[in-house]
């Protein structure tokens, strides 16, 4: 269901050779496998690395040994020697990650970790190896990291953390031992960045709000020096880290050969749980994204046509969200689509339709939503949303209602959401992308409800 990686030319340049990296590579069997740690990236979850986790474990990667972390506030602050109530700072996130590799190296008796990071995740990865990490991590994978930044320039937001001219970037990037490597000796390193479709590594400022203004960062900004640097053309930001030319890379740079498969293996029982959140401070107020329990809560699971979105009788699951957050288990059944129901004080009761679940996944997390002022002329509004990538017009399969989705530009692909405006409440509506395709309900917003048709890839 996922494009096509045959699509796309591979260009790898390496600053390893094919002989040292086979030599350094995690001995194959499963049973020594290394435990792995994922780092999110701004404003996300760790449900992100929902495909990547099941795509390692379709290789025989052991689940006990594969983590995945969720920094309770994910946004950045805008400047970061400053407090900003919902987001978190550089050394909040830096902590976060030091106390989950310890948390991680003491339940597998392991001696090291893998880190692998997306976007502002590798920065936390790259802080915690030049704190005084590096021995107790074996491998980093960071996956469209702004490196040197999204923009370059002291004057703007100097102290911000995605500013290659900022404090955290200059002491990261500092260059290290006589040939002025940007890597740590002694941890394998690989990065994996767009040749020119990922919207945080362009020499236009205009993802970052100031249209026409040089960023002074180019299309190679999430390279380092010493690092192995994997080109993939045409993928997008995240897909540096989500999509299943970027996990064929990592597993190769980890074993030293290509993985059996990077397809997703179907398994049973499928049992799935994660965690339910909002926004803003403690997920009552403001619009920045949060990841803390979303306490009170209630989530109702019904299966659904997946040709109509219609409900196939009463929900098969309910919970009132505790203090823990979570919302399962729940056993699905195969191939079944299922509808989730979350309804919350302060936000709209959001149906998310997602298509059927392969795997188990202790990560299948659920945010309530809130309506938008302009949504309020609308009968109905539904979303169209793929949180592992971004929409490339002319790159991919797309069809929202039988259309081009709204909202999504031509270009770099750097949107990953459309919101459409429905007429007539209760109809079926269809989002399509590269084969996978979703149907859900237009529920009105007359009752503050709205829909979200979430892709799995």
């Amino acid at each position: 269901m996922a494009f096509d990686p045959t699509r796309r030319l591979l260009l790898l340049s390496t600053a390893l050779g094919t002989a040292l990296l086979t030599a350094c590579a995690i001995h194959p069997a499963a049973s020594d496998r290394a435990p792995v740690v994922f780092v999110h990236g701004n404003g996300d979850t760790a449900a992100l690395w929902t495909t990547t986790i099941w795509r390692f474990e379709s290789n025989g990667w052991p689940r006990e040994r594969l983590h995945a972390i969720d920094v309770p506030y994910p946004q950045a602050r805008d400047d970061d020697t400053k407090a900003q109530p919902g987001r978190t700072s550089s050394a909040e996130q830096l902590a976060l990650l030091s106390a989950e590799i310890d948390k991680v190296l003491a339940a597998s008796g392991a001696k090291q970790v893998v880190l692998i990071g997306n976007s502002r995740g590798g920065y936390a990865i790259r802080n915690y190896v030049a704190s005084g990490g590096a021995a107790r991590v074996s491998h980093v994978v960071l996956g469209g990291v702004p490196n040197h930044g999204v923009w370059n320039d002291p004057a703007v937001l100097p102290n911000n953390e995605f500013n290659g001219a900022g404090p955290l970037l200059k002491r990261l990037n500092a260059p290290q031992g006589a040939e002025g490597l940007e890597v740590a000796p002694g941890i394998r390193w690989m990065t994996i960045r767009s040749d020119n479709n990922d919207k945080f590594a362009q020499p236009d400022a205009v993802w970052v709000g100031r249209r026409g203004q040089p960023t002074n960062v180019s299309y190679d900004g999430p390279a380092l020096k010493g690092a192995e640097n994997v080109v993939i053309a045409g993928i997008d930001h995240r897909e540096t880290s989500f999509g299943p030319a970027a996990f064929e890379q990592t597993w190769r740079f980890l074993t030293g050969s290509a993985p059996a498969t990077s397809a997703i293996a179907a398994e049973t029982p499928i049992v799935l749980d994660g965690k339910v959140s909002g926004f803003g401070v403690d997920n009552r107020d403001g619009t920045s994204p949060s990841n803390l329990p979303l306490v009170g809560a209630t989530v109702e699971v019904y299966a659904t046509d997946p040709a109509s979105g219609e409900r196939r009788g009463a929900a098969v699951h309910r919970k009132t969200i505790g203090a823990d957050g979570r919302w399962g288990p729940f056993t699905a059944a195969p191939g079944a689509a299922y509808e989730f129901v979350i309804a919350a004080p302060g936000y709209a009761t959001t149906h998310v339709y997602r298509s059927p679940f392969p795997r188990s996944s202790r990560i299948v997390n659920l945010r309530a939503e809130r309506l938008q002022d302009a949504d309020r002329d609308a009968a109905a509004v539904v979303v169209l949303t793929r949180p592992r990538g971004y929409f490339g017009l002319g790159r991919d399969r797309i069809a929202f209602d039988g259309k081009a989705p709204p909202g999504v530009p031509p270009g770099t692909a750097g949107i990953s959401s459309s919101r459409l405006k429905v007429a007539e409440v209760g109809r079926s509506v269809a989002g399509e992308f590269n084969g996978e395709r979703i149907v859900g309900r237009a529920w009105p917003i007359a009752s503050n409800e709205l829909t979200l048709l979430e892709l799995h890839f």
